[in-house]
């Protein structure tokens, strides 16, 4: 070798040693830029940039030493542990780095209040020292697996997975628009990572020959398939859907009240726009709850219908007396995917929907099984009842039975609950005096609206225990409210239970048709009591203090329109849940009689689940499709004449079934071990051997060089084939859709025992 070829070789060795953990460095910093929309910009930015540098440095100078891959991952996590001692914790360490138990101590505290903020907290979140350590200690933490995944066990693409997983964090967290920038970056960073460790690997002189320059030409390829992908492609696809959950953005409606985290979710989506030709916008109900066992409420679990069936929605059953109005009403779901149907009531028709939904005719509710609400639009026509004072007065909170779910209550129901109910209602003549008079005292100032206060004091749920601490701290949301109201109406034997649903929304300034558009946001979502008068059904009334109208009826000698007609707000004002109306008990199905352990459709759409399975299968034969096209793209360079390429076919077909391939084997030794041990054509063996030994051993010398032309990649379709041949059938079927190549490269550490015993 010439003194220049030496000089080249040291040069690109000295390369090789850098470059790995300088693109692993890059890779982090840029999974780190999501966090930026979340995180108000601050010290932690460049604590984290910092502790990344010492842990990928430590690492580097460990390996120069050639010192095992424990010891290298010890150093860094000292590095780690030490940083963040002495930035964040040093007044509780031995000589300002040394951690001790109280350091643990306060680590754990501020690890704790960062949670609560990000739980608590509305984005971007403000930089503080416990969000400062979170974050810092969690960008180390990373730092330390991906430089061992990457640079030791030689896996930069389940590293890049990782980092990408990561960098999606923020993203769920809290959605927005996609940020095209930081996704160009991140692909950018991920190609040089995968590319620098496959450099390091090559012949410090195979780097400088001309037959290595397809490799970065294909990574230059992807990637500006990528950036074209992400600025062309990606603004035109719709954005994530943030469904709103309880009370802010998640997967769905949570129906068993277990409201609290959710009503403290971050940030605030529009899940619903509203077209009416009623007064004013209508609440929409998605799901009532009547049974209660003491610790929490269950959605009802009644038989259901289909939405066209003969007694689905259809009339309502109350008397001629009762004047009532018809309204219609538009709805279109922005971002909310839900199996419960969001409808004014008392729905009477349903149209416009898409797939199969049905009708649960004791409480009036739309339902699916096959189908969310996501991107549903449609109308819904209803006939609102509405007795005149006298008439409701007249009436008795009662169901035609005598004891059914809704009027149950649990043998060990605090004793406050109906105490207060009765204190409270001891003027009142009749029942519908008695529940005004339960309303009004919930909403007479006594009682505050408060999201923290059931945290901080350890109370945050609707069952018993619950319902019994909010009567006495008297702070609470929706869920108490509603909870405690329907359980003190049932101990003074007024059948009752609880909608979840939302509250009506606000005005847009829009018009469409004529109708003004409302939009109804995630933090609307509510839930509110209805107790069953006989006669005209269910009524709601609104407890929860701050939120909507207090619910009441006029008397028979104000007409509607009138200023104190309830039905006809004042401007300005959150509608009224109007006294709304419906009779279960009417229809020929029993609820008692005929509940199931979940509502069930009468008919399935089979496409939904036949989607699911095409999915399911398809990223089942992903892996198995990215080998393929990587196999035949190394058999096209076999077959010009690159014995690297037709080697590495060897490799990765040894590898797929499970042979070892370790960095301390010579071609010749390995070839040799193929033949003996498991069956490969030992003339094909000794064809590869050779020409990987002239093109590593001699490039470019002359007199030895020579064309290999289509025999190499013949040669390594010969070995792949008797190499495949020779596993059970399992392991060969496991090998086309599971290849071990794609994620464990030759001379890892992974490839270096073998996954199966013969």
């Amino acid at each position: 070798m010439s003194s220049a070829d030496r000089v080249a070789t040291a040069r690109a060795a000295a390369r090789g040693e850098w470059v790995l953990p300088v693109a692993v460095l890059v890779a982090l910093v840029t999974a780190l830029m999501p966090v930026l929309g979340v995180v108000d910009p601050g010290s932690w930015l460049l604590g984290s940039i910092v502790i990344a540098v010492l842990v990928i440095g430590a690492g580097f100078v460990a390996r120069l030493f050639r010192l095992p891959a424990v010891a290298v991952s010890l150093i860094e996590a000292a590095v780690w542990a030490g940083f963040l001692t002495f930035i964040f914790l040093r007044d509780t360490a031995l000589l300002w780095v040394i951690p001790t138990p109280a350091t643990v101590r306060t680590a754990v505290d501020m690890f704790d209040d960062a949670m609560r903020e990000i739980v608590l907290g509305a984005a971007p979140l403000e930089t503080s020292a416990e969000l400062g350590l979170l974050i810092t200690g969690a960008m180390g933490l990373l730092a330390i697996i991906v430089d061992h995944v990457a640079v030791t066990a030689r896996m930069p693409l389940l590293a890049s997975i990782g980092i990408v997983a990561v960098s999606l964090i923020p993203t769920i967290a809290v959605p927005g628009e996609v940020d095209v920038m930081a996704f160009v970056l991140l692909a950018t960073a991920v190609l040089f990572l995968i590319r620098a460790e496959t450099r390091s690997r090559e012949k410090p002189l195979q780097r400088e020959d001309e037959r290595s320059a397809g490799v970065p030409a294909t990574a230059v390829g992807i990637g500006a398939i990528a950036v074209i992908l992400a600025v062309v492609a990606v603004p035109l696809l719709p954005q994530p859907a943030i469904r709103g959950g309880v009370g802010g953005p998640g997967p769905g409606i949570d129906a068993t009240l277990q409201l609290g985290d959710d009503l403290r979710r971050p940030q605030e989506i529009e899940v619903i726009q509203v077209r009416t030709d009623a007064p004013s916008p209508p609440y929409l109900r998605a799901t009532t709850l009547s049974r209660f066992e003491g610790g929490v409420w269950e959605p009802d679990r009644v038989r259901t219908v289909p939405l066209d069936a003969e007694f689905g929605l259809g009339p309502l059953p109350f008397g001629e007396e009762i004047r009532s109005s018809e309204y219609l009403t538009k709805v279109q779901v922005m971002n909310l995917a839900t199996t419960w149907l969001p409808i004014p009531y008392p729905a009477v028709e349903v149209t416009g929907l898409d797939g199969r939904w049905a009708a649960v005719p004791y409480n009036r509710t739309v339902i699916s099984q096959s189908i969310t609400t996501q991107g549903q639009s449609y109308e819904v026509s209803s006939t609102q009842p509405r007795p005149t004072l006298e008439q409701i007065r007249a009436m008795e909170a009662r169901t035609p039975d005598a004891r059914d779910e809704t009027t149950e209550l649990p043998s060990d129901l605090p004793p406050i609950v109906h105490d207060l109910a009765l204190e409270v209602t001891a003027g009142a003549a009749n029942d519908y005096d008695a529940l005004v008079a339960l309303q009004r005292w919930f909403r007479g100032g006594e009682f505050r609206y408060s999201l923290q206060a059931p945290v901080e004091d350890g109370f945050d749920g609707s069952g018993a225990e619950a319902v019994a601490q909010f009567l006495e701290q008297r702070e609470g949301y929706c869920v108490h409210f509603a909870s405690a109201f329907a359980l003190m109406a049932r101990t003074l034997e007024m059948p009752s239970r609880i909608v979840v649903g939302y509250l009506p929304g606000t005005a847009t300034g829009d018009l469409v048709d004529d109708e003004p558009v409302y939009t109804v946001s995630s933090s609307l979502l509510h839930a509110w009591p209805e107790v069953y008068f006989d006669g005209v059904g269910w009524v709601a009334f609104e407890p929860t203090a701050g939120l909507g109208v207090p619910t009441s009826f006029s008397p028979a000698a104000s007409l509607p329109g009138q200023p104190n007609d309830p039905t006809d707000p004042q401007s300005g004002a959150t509608p009224t849940p109007s006294a709304s109306a419906g009779s279960p008990t009417t229809s020929p199905l029993n609820p008692r009689d005929e509940a199931v352990s979940g509502p069930t459709v009468t008919e399935t759409n089979p496409l939904p689940f036949a989607s699911v399975m095409v999915g399911i299968l398809a990223l089942l034969a992903l892996p198995g499709v990215i080998r393929e096209v990587r196999r035949r793209q190394m058999t096209a360079q076999a077959a010009g004449g690159d014995a690297a390429a037709a080697w590495m076919l060897v490799q990765d077909a040894a590898i797929d079934v499970g042979i070892a391939v370790p960095a301390s084997e010579s071609p010749r030794a390995f070839a040799a071990r193929l033949v003996e041990q498991h069956g490969a054509p030992a003339a094909a063996m000794g064809y590869l051997v050779s020409a990987i030994e002239r093109a590593s051993y001699a490039p470019g010398t002359h007199g030895l060089d020579f064309w290999l032309g289509e025999s190499a990649a013949e040669a390594a379709a010969e070995v792949r084939t008797e190499l495949l041949g020779a596993v059970p059938p399992a392991r060969r079927i496991l090998a086309f859709i599971a290849p071990r190549s794609l994620l464990v490269r030759p001379g890892s550490t992974y490839a270096a025992t073998a996954a199966r015993s013969r």
